[in-house]
């Protein structure tokens, strides 16, 4: 079983979703044989390496208030601690085209589920900058990738261009928000879905190949 999950290192419902999803997996188990394939998405392309302030940005893309931002927060904070995942002060939005760079060569190496999470919980739980190169490079290290040829990567813009043709390829296929969750190249779960809800796709998409 082939699975894509389409997303960008800064929205929070990726992080419940990519984290729900894993476990999803857990309790797959032996069941499926899967193979997980992380694909980019940027929500803003054009935002300059110096970023937003979080609460300004979310007034000029979406309208919010800052008590409207508060009770989403709080919202996505239940549903991260109901798939283990810490929500910490994000005050910033930033740029993620050098993280979905890095997490091109990480897959490469097999280690790109392993930089997501790290990636995840740098922003997500920490407050940190995930295009950084400082912070990529740590990640980097933590996560067993060679730093120095991480380096070179992220300072001589290596995988941009392959980066740019995966999300062309899937904005191409009418993938417009994030988290997706493309599965066997036609199945689509959209969303920060419950473990149960990932869980229960995933065995009958498994029954159904069985049954083929």
């Amino acid at each position: 079983m082939r699975i894509d999950f389409v997303s960008d290192v800064t929205c929070p419902w990726c992080a419940i979703g990519f984290s729900a999803l894993e476990r999803a997996l857990e309790r797959l188990g032996a069941e499926a044989q899967v193979e997980l394939h992380l694909q980019p998405f940027e929500l803003n392309p054009g935002m300059p390496p110096e970023g937003e302030d979080l609460l300004r940005y979310m007034a000029r893309k979406y309208g919010s208030s800052a008590e409207e931002v508060a009770e989403r927060r709080a919202v996505i904070g239940i549903r991260g601690a109901e798939v283990g995942f810490v929500f910490g002060p994000r005050t910033h939005v930033w740029n993620t085209f050098d993280a979905h760079r890095a997490l091109h060569w990480a897959g490469l190496q097999g280690r790109a589920r392993q930089l997501k999470r790290a990636l995840l919980a740098a922003y997500h739980t920490r407050g940190e900058n995930p295009g950084e190169h400082d912070v990529l490079l740590r990640l980097a290290g933590e996560v067993g990738l060679d730093i120095e040829r991480t380096r070179a990567v992220l300072e001589g813009g290596e995988f941009g261009s392959e980066v740019r043709e995966r999300e062309r390829h899937w904005q191409a296929l009418g993938i417009h928000s994030v988290p997706s969750v493309i599965v066997d190249e036609r199945h689509l779960i959209q969303g920060g879905q419950p473990v149960e809800v990932f869980e229960q796709a995933l065995r009958e998409i498994a029954a159904g190949r069985a049954g083929d």
